[in-house]
């Protein structure tokens, strides 16, 4: 079945427009793989203060920015996919690529705080990154995509294309 309402709307403004919605409706429940991973290690390298576990992430991060697929989608592209039987994750398109940069940034104001003694500021900061991340893992409500449209333009208009087969 096509997906359809909020959660297609919530993707598309991430830029996956390009995925046909039977396809995105499979895939949907693992397009928050990354972000709830990312979201974790956040939550660890908060939780303990550490600088080094938030700046162990950017390099994830700026790979995502970079590339049309998270090292953790690759994860689960060549690892998880096999044993779920679910088409391999979609190319990113700009927006969600967008949030991975500004992730990056994000985590090294972060991780610089607490190597500052400010544990108060990285506190703050890691815990409403946490927050945004938990937002995407549990809803897909992008608000780093949601500002890319905003100073950007919205991605292109869905066009259903043929169902990928891969």
């Amino acid at each position: 079945m096509p997906l359809i309402g909020t959660a297609c709307d919530r993707l598309d403004v991430q830029g996956y427009t390009h995925v046909d919605r039977r396809t995105l409706a499979t895939v949907e429940p693992w397009l928050r793989w990354s972000p709830a991973l990312c979201t974790a290690i956040i939550v660890i390298g908060t939780a303990f203060a550490s600088p080094w576990v938030l700046w162990g992430l950017i390099p994830f991060a700026t790979l995502g920015a970079v590339f049309p697929r998270h090292p953790f989608d690759l994860l689960y592209n060549h690892g998880v996919r096999p044993l779920t039987r679910t088409p391999p994750l979609p190319p990113h398109g700009a927006p969600r690529r967008f949030a991975c940069g500004l992730a990056s940034a994000w985590l090294a104001a972060t991780g610089a705080t607490f190597a500052m003694d400010a544990a108060a500021a990285g506190y703050v900061l890691g815990g409403l990154l946490a927050g945004v991340g938990t937002l995407v893992a549990t809803t897909h409500a992008c608000i780093p995509s949601l500002v890319y449209g905003f100073l950007f333009g919205p991605p292109p208009a869905r066009t259903e294309v043929p169902a990928t087969t891969e």
